[in-house]
């Protein structure tokens, strides 16, 4: 109401930010693309101000057959395929790693199942997410797309400030196996992927006068710059034993890195399967799901699940509550209930509001989870941890420090 009668207030303009521009750097002439090969990308402009949160890689690749000349006839690539080409994404300051995710391709299936919205579909597309009867691939099966950085590193959804005076570097690490990137519809066409071009699209800020002057008189003193975000780490159990209730005891974490949202998913024999979709998760007729942090309990009640009875309703609210409670806005959920059981049938568990008796000494993560028959031969699972990482730098000094 305050805004509506502040008739006398004048109309002001932004123009700190005077210049911006993106620029695309190469990886290393030595580096190649192929399995297993590690891709480094290293930014030296320590003197500029960038906005790594705001980047992406720009990817450009072709499936073939075997051969890297005849079009294959069975096989196309799935949802977030790019992802899965890569077993490990780092990103580091000064020579200091910040921020990490193993097994990208689920990890980051996994986190935009629960994060994205409807509205931002038609954008989704380019990134390489793909819905419905969609192709990632041209008639000649080239495949091109701009992945932006938080898809991938959790820093870069958190910490949207420019960072001054340090090395950036990124270091890709290439799957052993293309299987996880494709689907065919027979196991009888061998296939190649071939990523003819990797660069890291980055922007850089200029500042007007006066923010610039503020800015580097504060650099001169060479205090600690404080990046908080949220870490995505995601555990395997690669293959669950052929009962109906598990136990998980999946790590002892310290104080700071105590889960703040735990994200449990199932998927029935699709790791390493040419036949079978890698980005599409199995119910297994989960019944019940407990998360313990030490002796606390989430959630607290039992959750009563009957999926072949349409009795999920609670699972589904879960799902949506966590647009909710963590980014603070009003729930647009990605899926609508039955594509959600039909595509990624998640377990989404806020343990963000903790007691007295968590906060201090390690915490020990354990699941329990039951279903109403044996989980199938070959079923994995998985469990993606959201928990809190503090990085500073300085940036005189150029040192850098994690606090775990």
């Amino acid at each position: 109401m305050e805004k509506t009668i502040r008739i006398q207030k004048p109309t002001t303009f932004d123009d700190s930010i005077t210049h911006s521009e993106i620029d695309a750097h190469q990886p290393f002439a030595s580096s190649t693309f192929q399995n297993d090969n590690e891709i480094y990308i290293v930014v030296q402009h320590q003197y500029l101000c960038l906005l790594p949160s705001k980047s992406s890689l720009h990817i450009h690749g072709k499936i073939t057959k075997d051969d890297c000349v005849a079009a294959v006839t069975v096989t196309k690539l799935i949802n977030m395929a790019v992802c899965h080409l890569f077993e490990k994404v780092r990103y580091g300051l000064n020579g200091v790693e910040i921020d990490r995710n193993r097994n990208v391709g689920i990890t980051s299936t996994m986190k935009k199942y629960v994060s994205l919205s409807p509205g931002q579909e038609y954008s989704l597309e380019n990134t390489g997410w793909l819905s419905g009867d969609k192709e990632l691939t041209d008639a000649a099966e080239n495949f091109n797309v701009v992945l932006p950085f938080n898809y991938v590193l959790g820093f870069a959804e958190d910490d949207r400030r420019v960072i001054v005076n340090a090395k950036h570097e990124l270091i890709l690490t290439r799957s052993n196996t293309n299987l996880n990137a494709e689907i065919q519809a027979s196991a009888t066409e061998n296939f190649k992927i071939t990523l003819n071009k990797i660069e890291w699209l980055l922007p850089y800020i200029k500042l007007a006068d006066k923010p610039k002057i503020q800015l580097l008189n504060y650099i001169a003193k060479d205090l600690a710059i404080s990046m908080s975000f949220r870490f995505w780490e995601t555990y395997v159990y690669p293959m669950l034993l052929s009962t109906t209730r598990h136990t998980w005891s999946v790590k002892t974490s310290t104080q700071l890195e105590k889960p703040r949202y735990v994200v449990l998913g199932f998927q029935i024999a699709r790791r390493n399967e040419p036949l079978r979709n890698a980005s599409v998760f199995n119910h297994c007729r989960i019944r019940d799901v407990k998360l313990f942090l030490n002796s606390q309990c989430y959630p607290y009640g039992n959750m009563n699940l009957d999926i072949y009875n349409n009795q999920y309703a609670i699972l589904y609210d879960m799902y949506i509550w966590f647009q909710m409670t963590s980014y603070n806005k009003e729930a647009e959920p990605f899926l609508s209930k039955r594509e959600f059981m039909n595509r990624a049938p998640l377990i989404v568990i806020d343990c963000s509001k903790q007691n007295e008796t968590l906060k201090t000494g390690p915490v020990d993560i354990r699941l329990e989870f039951d279903s109403s028959i044996a989980f199938p031969p070959h079923t994995s699972a998985y469990c993606m941890i959201l928990h809190h990482r503090i990085v500073k730098y300085n940036p005189i000094s150029r040192t850098v420090k994690k606090f775990v």
